[in-house]
């Protein structure tokens, strides 16, 4: 099973927190954007804290420099992920996965722009990364890059850290992502650009958890299934019965056909 991550992008306060309320029942992870947590700032998070216990919250921090410092107080406040760039120095990873260590979260490492993405990821899985984010982002997305290629190989690693892909995923794609090793899929468009951005959240958690996006799985048929397997025991039951009550009358067949020889015979002894 794979978990689910809504990236909250909107620079807008008020409308993030109702846009977080309409899909937070559906979603594993409820993310605060680049762009959106600097524009707002920790206050946001603060309140979507409060308001949604339920959900997990990464903060999109794609920290550069001074890693303890900076994802410190976004812990103290309640996040439970923080990203920092697979492009920043060493230390400064190694600050946010000690930090995250210090309050007993997780850090992740974002792969976007990192030139050699198979020795960075050994690199920080080695300095206790817990999550490591296969990410094409909005602009590599505009000229038709996709995160397969770096997420089969961040897979076929087998480092045994969680691993995060964004960039373009939606319904259609979901079950593809998954079966390449993501086990966070984070999507963003596809549902706050939807219609209904609860309903598009749920189909593409429902496939993440192990569903069908078109069916629903096993599940849209259980009810069928019982039904069937019911009518299938009552008739069983109602044929053993009738075997039963039939079975009497084919055993007193004999009794009655042999019962007229005594009769029979009775002239017979009369005579002598």
């Amino acid at each position: 099973m794979a978990q689910t991550q809504m990236a909250l992008d909107s620079l807008d306060f008020d409308g993030t927190v109702a846009l977080a309320a309409k899909v937070a029942p559906h979603v594993d992870i409820l993310e605060i954007g680049t762009p959106c947590i600097k524009h707002n700032g920790i206050k946001l998070l603060e309140v979507l804290r409060a308001k949604f216990p339920n959900n997990k919250i990464l903060v999109d921090l794609k920290t550069m420099d001074a890693g303890f410092y900076e994802a410190e107080p976004f812990y103290k406040a309640g996040a439970d992920i923080c990203t920092v760039l697979g492009t920043a120095d060493i230390g400064t990873i190694k600050g946010v996965i000690d930090v995250a260590n210090k309050y007993g979260k997780k850090a992740q490492v974002d792969l976007i722009n990192v030139a050699d993405k198979k020795a960075r990821t050994l690199e920080v899985a080695k300095l206790g990364a817990h999550i490591i984010g296969v990410h094409t982002g909005l602009d590599q997305q505009a000229a038709g890059q996709t995160p397969f290629n770096d997420l089969a190989m961040v897979a076929g690693l087998g480092l045994g850290v969680e691993i995060s892909v964004a960039g373009g995923v939606k319904a259609s794609t979901t079950q593809q992502v998954k079966d390449a090793g993501a086990t966070i899929i984070v999507a963003g468009a596809a549902i706050y650009g939807a219609t209904d951005p609860a309903a598009a959240a749920a189909e593409i958690t429902a496939i993440a958890h192990g569903g069908s996006a078109s069916a629903g799985g096993v599940k849209k048929y259980l009810p069928w299934l019982i039904a069937a397997a019911v009518l299938v025991l009552l008739f069983t039951l109602l044929g053993g019965k009738k075997a039963e009550e039939a079975a009497p009358a084919v055993e007193a067949a004999p009794a009655a056909e042999a019962a007229p020889a005594p009769a029979e015979a009775a002239p017979a002894e009369a005579a002598k």
